[in-house]
């Protein structure tokens, strides 16, 4: 290896300026000589916003590694990343690229014992951390992680008094590392001139929704190649501006928000805070969005919360637009063909509601916009593409760097996840229509990191990737998922139970924030519910229906009335179809707290661990089988501030009205 490396730069010295840049760090200075003024980030910070050029960034990040080899950091030496999304973040996970490293984004809410299984697992040596609250959770289990040296912060607001030799600065990190540059300018060329397209640059963790996380381990060419696949699909140039909220543990950031940014050179905007995502949004105006299905879901919530505060003629006009975008919407976004009458009372929805309604969303610009990570459902879906969002679906996992497939422009269809992309080849075990995804190609990653075993059982002898999806291919060649092969089930008379697909139509209604449905080798399917707090609170407000806290919302007789009426509209449309028609939802409880990954319900991508929550709440689940009205539960819960606690409450089960269907035999 070390010759591959002199080899290689010597090489890449007499060819750099002909060859397109095979690593992330050659990427960054690629950008800084083709796209040296454009903005290449921008941070929000106290109403403001603050912009770097791509010169600009790269001269940070060049300090910034220069700081880090100073203090030891050396090549294949692990640096975790912890925090909201700042520019000093993704610089540092650049920096330590540049010097050959492997970068390990954490879940910034992730508690200081989960962080500790990551630190010690990756053997982390360094970690960038937004502020006071990550350096606290790191000095908490820093004894247990002996490997970690040193501790960098970005924010020094409340870190005036700790004095542990070990904690500095980002700022002051760069400001030593420029020092370094200045005497020794050709030190952090060389180290990027020794990296290689086959180094790891980047171990992001499993959700861990059935069992501990996976380090997940993605070379530099799999990186690219991924984001290339996008830039290729989508036409995205150097121009698209995008707005980074999403964690930057999930792989959907670190391919749209790092890896694209870097191969397209676009612009990554940074909002203030988790609070006011919305409003920067509606600021930065991006032309390129991506976010999961329940991102979209709260943006419709909030869409619909304001419409029910209308006055009944605002209503009336909205829901009469509305239904004319929900009957030609899609159409005319795809460039089909619709009646002349629907173009025109369109043209006039377009100036009265929709255009306003994307703008109100923060989505008035947008090119392209993208939903992964989950189901979503066939009308929240419709909703945005029939006001002239051109929303798609793309599919993938953090073992693929999460382009697998993409839908194409004009071709995009409520029930598939679209065509492969260059240089993915996907086929269905078995040879069977219907059967596990199996997918192979440049994007794939190398191993699971320390673990053999389970790295044998995902890649196959072939090099397939067994993605543990179930799905199949319609015959325009688009794929169509159905479920996680382990959550598959059948009722007891032989019917198919598909339970994310029954929860996404149940979360399409603004007051319902989550859903559980059991079913498999029973007789019925029954749910486990929450509402949204805020939705819901503004529902009584005007009904003057007063409650204190969310339990108490939660567990109130109009409440339960308006969540009745929620399931049977779900149950009407599922009956619309015959092969799940038998799946509505017969029972249903309202929990009395929301699912929480610090309770343990839901991983920091916030996907059900169904194992535990049906575990947890057995006997409120054999309650709803056994046809009681009620049961008592106690709930160990964890509360904001960090303390446990018990929630005891005696929750009302409810029977939901099922919508008759034509009833075929069952095998």
């Amino acid at each position: 290896m070390p010759q591959e490396r002199k080899l290689r730069s010597t090489a890449h010295a007499v060819h750099a300026a002909h060859t397109t840049p095979d690593t992330l760090p050659r990427w960054l200075m690629h950008n800084a000589q083709r796209y040296s003024a454009l903005p290449a980030m921008r941070k929000k910070e106290f109403g403001i916003w603050h912009a770097w050029n791509w010169r600009e960034m790269t001269d940070e990040v060049r300090g910034l590694a220069c700081g880090l080899a100073k203090l030891g950091f050396k090549r294949g030496h692990t640096l975790a990343v912890i925090g909201d999304n700042r520019p000093r973040l993704y610089w540092a996970m650049a920096a330590a690229q540049m010097l050959g490293g492997v970068a390990v984004p954490l879940y910034q809410d992730a508690v200081a014992d989960e962080m500790r299984y990551v630190l010690q697992d990756a053997e982390i040596h360094f970690a960038a951390v937004e502020d006071q609250e990550q350096v606290d959770k790191l000095l908490e289990i820093k004894p247990h992680c002996r490997g970690l040296r040193h501790i960098l912060y970005d924010k020094a607001r409340g870190m005036r008094h700790y004095s542990q030799t070990y904690l500095l600065g980002l700022d002051e990190v760069i400001a030593m590392g420029r020092i370094v540059d200045a005497h020794r300018p050709d030190f952090i060329l060389g180290e990027i001139d020794q990296g290689l397209s086959s180094d790891i640059a980047a171990m992001l963790y499993t959700s861990g929704a059935t069992g501990t996380p996976k380090g997940v381990r993605h070379t530099h060419a799999a990186l690219i190649a991924a984001a290339q696949g996008g830039i290729e699909f989508d036409r995205l140039t150097q121009r698209e501006e995008i707005l980074s909220y999403l964690p930057m543990a999930w792989v959907g950031d670190h391919l749209f928000s790092y890896a694209q940014a870097l191969v397209a050179g676009f612009t990554v905007n940074c909002p203030e805070s988790s609070d006011t995502v919305l409003h920067d949004l509606c600021e930065i105006g991006p032309t390129y969005y991506f976010a999961p299905p329940r991102v979209f879901e709260n943006l419709l919530t909030q869409l619909q919360i304001r419409m029910a505060d209308g006055s009944a003629a605002r209503l009336a006009i909205y829901n009469f637009f509305m239904n004319v975008a929900k009957r030609c919407g899609t159409a005319i976004l795809d460039r089909k063909p619709a009646t002349l009458a629907d173009r025109l009372l369109y043209a006039i929805g377009e100036a009265a509601i929709y255009a306003p309604l994307r703008n109100a969303l923060g989505l008035s610009r947008i090119r392209v916009a993208y939903t992964a990570g989950g189901a979503i459902g066939h009308d929240l879906f419709r909703f945005y593409r029939s006001i002239g969002i051109n929303l798609k679906q793309l599919y993938g996992a953090t073992e693929t760097c999460a382009a697998v497939c993409m839908q194409p422009d004009r071709e995009v269809k409520f029930d598939s996840v679209g065509k492969p992309l260059a240089g993915v080849s996907i086929k269905i075990a078995n040879s069977g229509e219907i059967g596990e995804i199996l997918v192979r190609g440049k994007t794939l990653f190398t191993a699971y990191h320390k673990r053999p075993d389970d790295t044998a059982a995902a890649i196959d002898a072939d090099g397939w990737f067994h993605t543990g999806d179930a799905g199949f291919f319609d015959r325009d060649g688009h794929l169509k998922l159905i479920d996680r092969i382990r959550d598959i089930g059948q009722l007891r008379h032989g019917a198919p139970f598909a339970p994310n697909y029954i929860e996404s139509k149940l979360r399409f209604f603004p007051y319902i924030e989550d859903a559980v449905c059991f079913g498999h080798g029973r007789d019925t399917v029954c749910a486990l519910l929450t509402i949204d707090r805020d939705a819901v609170a503004q529902w009584a407000e005007r009904r003057g229906i007063a409650f204190v806290g969310y339990c108490d919302l939660a567990l109130h007789t109009e409440v339960l009335a308006l969540i009745r009426s929620c399931v049977e509209s779900a149950n009407a449309e599922l009956a619309h179809d015959e092969a799940i028609a038998a799946t509505q939802v017969h029972r249903f409880a309202v929990l009395p707290k929301e699912l929480s990954p610090d309770d343990g319900e839901m991983t920091r991508t916030r996907k059900l661990r169904r194992a535990f929550i049906e575990e947890k709440y057995a006997v409120l689940i054999d309650a709803l089988y056994a046809g009681k009205d009620s049961q008592f539960i106690a709930l160990q819960v964890e509360f904001a501030d960090g303390r446990s606690g018990e929630l005891a409450a005696e929750l009302s089960i409810c029977a939901a009205k099922v919508t008759p269907w034509h009833k075929k035999a069952h095998p």
